[in-house]
């Protein structure tokens, strides 16, 4: 069994340009445990502190991790097999300006809520949830434009994405030799929509592994679980997200089945569920979920 290396967060970045240059470089097939930092790199420790407004430097992303090989037009492979809690606490806030009901009066903002953690669970108020870390930025470097790690686009970022957790596997296009991918922002626990901008916020370790797909026909990130391949895509509104969303899907039913777009179309009603991410970052996330019996594998 290879043996495990550990890319630690004094590397961070908190943009997604095409000029990325690597922290670290491995070997397809290596295995990694990578550490971030919390979304708001403790800043926040009790419930007395409060965050004024979006930091200008937020979501401190570990890397980048260069991957010998990997090239344009081949996908990013990220094997996610454990997210481990680096702290006792999260943190959940509300942000002046941020979030869904930012506007909504009955909202106080600033305010912190921070989160105990113990045996298994978070306690919020007089509620425990059980954890169920997920990792809310993670990307690659981008095609032309640079993103803040608050952005989410085709080259991942901050995806705010419940199923990119242990278990899943993620692609990524490369848009840049080595891939150059980061992560970090994880949450503790978080809900689809990360309604008032953040979820759980923490530290975290991530033991992962990373290979390279050769040619894979990806635009935007992909997560597959044992049960389905899921397309994320991300814009200004939801509509124009479900719609890049929905058609990726249904050009790579079109492929296996090799059929027509409009027959896949119509497969894609029938079996590809439309879910919400996020709607709380400056483009909001979507994903689509196909189930394995009916896409067998969209990167052939």
């Amino acid at each position: 069994m290879p043996q495990r290396r550990t890319v630690d967060d004094d590397s961070v970045v908190y943009a997604f340009s095409p000029d990325l240059e690597p922290a670290v470089t491995v070997a397809p097939g290596d295995a990694l445990t990578v550490e971030t930092r919390d979304s708001l790199e403790g800043e926040v420790q009790r419930d007395e502190d409060r965050i004024e407004s979006v930091p200008e430097e937020v979501n401190a992303a570990t890397g980048p991790i260069g991957v010998e090989g990997a090239a344009r037009g081949d996908a990013l492979s990220v094997a996610i097999e454990e997210v481990r809690l680096a702290e006792d606490r999260a943190r959940a806030v509300t942000i002046p300006g941020f979030g869904l009901l930012q506007d909504d009066p009955d909202v106080e903002a600033p305010f912190t809520r921070v989160t105990p953690i113990e045996d298994g669970e978070l306690r919020v108020g007089d509620t425990t949830i059980p954890l169920d870390p997920c990792i809310g930025t993670i990307g690659v470097a981008t095609a032309e434009e640079e993103y803040s790690t608050l952005v989410p686009h085709d080259h991942g970022g901050n995806l705010d994405t419940t199923v990119i957790r242990a278990g899943a596997t993620v692609y990524f296009p490369v848009f840049q030799p080595g891939g150059l991918l980061a992560m970090g922002d994880c949450k503790a626990a978080m809900a689809d929509g990360e309604h008032c901008g953040t979820g759980a916020e923490v530290a975290t370790e991530i033991d992962l592994t990373l290979d390279v797909v050769a040619d894979a026909p990806l635009a935007r990130p992909l997560v597959e679980t044992t049960e389905a391949w899921t397309f994320l895509a991300s814009a200004e509104d939801l509509e124009t997200a479900c719609e890049l969303a929905v058609r990726d899907a249904c050009e790579a039913l079109a492929r296996e089945h090799n059929t027509s777009f409009t027959d896949a179309y119509v497969l894609s009603s029938l079996v590809a569920d439309l879910e919400i991410s996020q709607v709380v970052d400056p483009l909001k996330t979507v994903r689509c979920a196909v189930p394995k019996a009916a896409l067998e594998n969209p990167l052939a």
